[in-house]
């Protein structure tokens, strides 16, 4: 499947480049208001093509974006000293006014793959520009963040994390709702996987895997200043479920109808993706702190969303 990806910076770049390592992708294309990056990161990762898939990876205009199957969009602009996060929305917003039409004028049948941030609120600005059904723009959500949890449980129960179900639900940001209730290990809830191998699980250790997840961005942004290979491997995921029609239940964040009586709100549940993007939506069983607390973040997006809304409703 074509893929393009509108946006040839660290995420970008990352998301094609593990694309490739995956073969989750036959072609990518890389379009950037950087031509002179666009190219470069297309030619770098296009050296890559030898050690791993054969994907034509090249950079272009939107032109070259007729066929895809996925267009991924992490362009955006970096919040400046002093503004405020809704001056960042409105500018962010403006960007996906000028990207969107022009990316769907040439490929019409594609899926919208949603990384710039914040993800969720973009996600729904994405949508309203759009106007595809909402099942076709997707963002990336708390996929990151559910590998996180998982990465962390697996490393304290001793196996690998592709033995630990466990997610992430709501925003993508500080209000996510780690969701104990339903984690498993080796088929058993995860408390009682954790006593059969001798390593319980402490209130201190579920605090220490919640922070660890909840922070994790910041301290790698405070390391490096950025963060691009998990994102990048989490966009490269969503784009074979699509690309291979797998019905894969993955937490990703469309605009919902609505989520615990808050209405028209994007946030993250767990999805089946396939060939047409989001095919169902599976709300999990909660405790009520979780679903008070999913509540909490679902109330969050919304009074974000809408502070944007007047800005789309004017043509941005």
């Amino acid at each position: 499947m074509k893929v393009g990806v509108v946006g040839a910076g660290a995420v970008g770049a990352t998301a094609a480049f593990a694309m490739v390592m995956s073969g989750s992708a036959s072609e990518v294309v890389l379009v950037d208001l950087n031509e002179k990056m666009a190219m470069a990161q297309a030619q770098d990762i296009a050296h890559a093509v030898p050690f791993a898939h054969p994907t034509v990876v090249r950079h272009g205009s939107y032109a070259d974006l007729a066929g895809a199957g996925v267009i991924v969009l992490t362009a955006g602009v970096a919040q400046k000293p002093g503004e405020t996060r809704l001056q960042l929305l409105e500018r962010n917003a403006r960007v996906f006014a000028a990207i969107i039409p022009a990316a769907l004028a040439v490929a019409p049948d594609a899926v919208l793959l949603v990384a710039t941030n914040p993800v969720d609120v973009m996600t729904q600005v994405a949508a309203r520009i759009s106007g595809l059904d909402r099942t076709r723009v997707i963002g990336s959500g708390t996929i990151l963040d559910t590998a996180r949890f998982r990465a962390l449980l697996a490393a304290r129960l001793g196996v690998t994390p592709k033995s630990v179900h466990a997610y992430v639900l709501g925003e993508h940001g500080d209000s996510e709702v780690l969701v104990w209730s339903g984690a498993m290990a080796a088929g058993v809830p995860v408390d009682s996987c954790a006593a059969q191998l001798g390593r319980p699980l402490t209130e201190g250790d579920r605090a220490s895997i919640d922070e660890g997840v909840r922070r994790a961005a910041y301290r790698i942004i405070d390391g490096k200043g950025h963060t691009a290979f998990g994102i990048g491997g989490g966009l490269s995921r969503i784009v074979a479920a699509i690309a291979g029609d797998e019905r894969a239940v993955l937490t990703c964040s469309i605009l919902n109808d609505s989520v615990l009586g808050v209405p028209e709100v994007a946030l993250s549940l767990p999805r089946v993706v396939g060939a047409r993007g989001v095919l169902e939506t599976v709300m999990p069983d909660l405790s009520d702190e979780e679903a008070v607390a999913l509540k909490r973040s679902a109330e969050i997006l919304k009074d974000a969303a809408t502070s944007v809304e007047g800005t789309l409703e004017t043509g941005v």
